[in-house]
């Protein structure tokens, strides 16, 4: 058992009884959903099969949908289930293992997983800096450059999107960050500790009115283009958070800031008015792997190729991703087994974006650098598609973006029948 978990049942929800989202058209989650009930999930059927009235999303009867996957798994020929604890790794007779730890994993095999690669294996509260889509960013406010201009490794000089803020602006910032609403510890979190003295933006903002001024937000180097004779009194800098370049991180802006207040004052900074958040921003206890220097395309664990990892170790967030992660393991491994070729999903598919983001899609600095975190499934990690024109209509704003998403969409589960064979078997 842990602290969060209160049955022996498998697939306990601990949390919320939402698999979010059920729209396979416009929504990440939902498009997700249907990807993996195309690949005969059980987490999916059995989530279906115990289904409660949520408008949109797909809600399940958190008892219900427990026993059915523990039925599932109990009746099936093949599986024993034993609930005894494996201490650190498994034995080293057992030749192909998939590691499906969640975020609290416990001590003894977090240490048994550093020993083996040397990383740290991010048992703390993670400090997570909100996410937006680039697209959706105010070009006539904001700009592309780096302080001082410098390139940087693989840099160009203008590596940043920069968002000034004139002192008006900041020190009403200031206020709101101070002001704002704030999620609680739970009783056995309280005594981890932040992540590299990586505190959150508000705790940095109570300290001084003008530590976030010399800290992440300095103005120095800078240069507005749209108003070049006026120096910004202080700057949020985004940076590129994925290969594709369609999503970018507020640079220092870890919080533990409730996701309401989060939206509000974020979006008063100039540039991020609409902004759309592909994760806001979180501090909770967490364990994962730094994957994408850990994990190989289908998901071994290089300094080990026995193992595998599936599920949240794996820098996913949410129920319905974790498990995702997890059908994917278990069909390399099967394919591996029975000596068939592994072949990731297309990048162009739900599952093919997650996976590719966290082994291998997410920017990463150097050797210190920990800037990957765990997400949630979403659009900006799909390659990007041109909506095809309809002669005489031009679509604008919300319509052309929800068109873009149905696009994806489409093509998103067009590609995933090739992958499965279902197209040619049809044929």
């Amino acid at each position: 058992m842990t602290e969060a978990h209160v049955t022996d049942g498998c697939a306990e929800l601990v949390c919320s009884n939402s698999f979010r989202s059920d729209d396979a058209e416009t929504n990440a989650v939902g498009l997700l959903h249907a990807e993996m009930r195309r690949c005969g999930s059980l987490i999916m059927a059995s989530g279906d099969d115990n289904q409660v009235p949520a408008g949109g999303a797909l809600a399940v009867d958190r008892v219900g949908f427990s026993d059915a996957v523990t039925a599932a798994l109990d009746a099936h020929p093949l599986i024993t289930i034993d609930r005894a604890e494996v201490a650190g790794l498994p034995p080293d007779d057992w030749k192909s293992v998939i590691v499906a730890t969640g975020p609290l994993t416990s001590p003894v095999l977090s240490e048994a997983v550093h020993a083996l690669t040397g990383e740290d294996s991010l048992a703390f509260f993670d400090a997570i800096a909100p996410i937006v889509h680039k697209e959706s960013l105010d070009f006539s406010k904001v700009w592309f450059q780096s302080r001082y201009d410098k390139p940087g490794p693989g840099g160009t000089g203008a590596d940043y999107i920069n968002c000034p803020l004139d002192k008006a602006q900041y020190e009403a910032f200031i206020d709101a960050l101070t002001a704002g609403d704030t999620t609680e510890f739970r009783d056995w979190e309280k005594n981890t500790p932040y992540f590299d003295g990586c505190l959150p933006i508000e705790v940095m903002a109570a300290r001084g009115r003008e530590t976030l001024r010399h800290g992440p937000m300095k103005p120095v180097g800078l240069t507005n283009p749209h108003d070049p004779d006026v120096k910004p009194y202080a700057v949020v800098q985004l940076r590129q958070d994925n290969a594709l370049g369609t999503l970018y991180n507020m640079v220092g802006f870890q919080t533990k800031l409730r996701y309401g207040a989060q939206a509000e004052i974020f979006r008063a900074i100039p540039g991020l008015e609409n902004a759309e958040f592909a994760r806001l921003g979180g501090l909770h206890r967490n364990t994962f792997l730094n994957s994408p220097r850990l994990l190989t395309g289908d998901l071994k664990l290089k300094a080990a190729p026995r193992l595998r990892f599936a599920g949240q170790i794996t820098g996913v967030e949410g129920y319905v991703e974790s498990a995702a992660i997890g059908l994917l393991a278990g069909r390399f491994a099967a394919a591996e087994a029975t000596g068939a070729a592994i072949v990731p999903p297309p990048q162009t598919t739900a599952l093919g974006a997650l996976i590719a983001h966290i082994t291998g899609g997410h920017i990463t600095d150097d050797k210190s650098s920990r800037s990957f975190q765990p997400m949630n499934v979403n659009f900006g990690l799909f390659p990007s598609i041109e909506v095809p024109k309809t002669p005489g209509v031009r679509l604008r704003g919300k319509d052309k973006a929800r068109a873009k998403k149905r696009a994806i969409s489409q093509r998103a589960l067009a590609d995933l029948d090739t992958w499965l064979g279902l197209r040619a078997a049809a044929e």
